[in-house]
């Protein structure tokens, strides 16, 4: 995965999708990254990495894999998002939605 620049940082500064968004991401484009490459492209730290993928994993959008001394994730592509305002839309169609469409 081609690292992005880091996040812009201005006051009321805000994006449209949420770390929890981001996290998730950043996991389909690099199955294999480290929780402390996860937090540095996100910009949070890796305790809040660790928390977010804990949360996705307990929500059942993803499940961790050990392999040797490193973690793949795996993510559940067909679970529909959680709001009801995209309740209509899966997993795998937001990360097609933003992962497809870079340049």
């Amino acid at each position: 995965m081609k690292k992005p620049s880091p996040p812009v940082r201005e006051s009321g500064a805000w994006t449209f999708f949420t770390n929890h968004a981001h996290v998730l991401l950043c996991l389909a484009a690099d199955p294999h990254i480290r929780l402390r490459d996860l937090a540095a492209t996100v910009g949070i730290t890796e305790r809040a990495a660790h928390k977010i993928v804990t949360e996705l994993e307990a929500g059942g959008v993803l499940k961790r894999t050990k392999e040797g001394r490193r973690n793949a994730y795996t993510l559940n592509r067909k679970l529909p998002l959680r709001h009801p305002v995209e309740s209509h839309c899966t997993v795998d169609g937001l990360i097609r939605f933003v992962l497809d469409s870079r340049p």
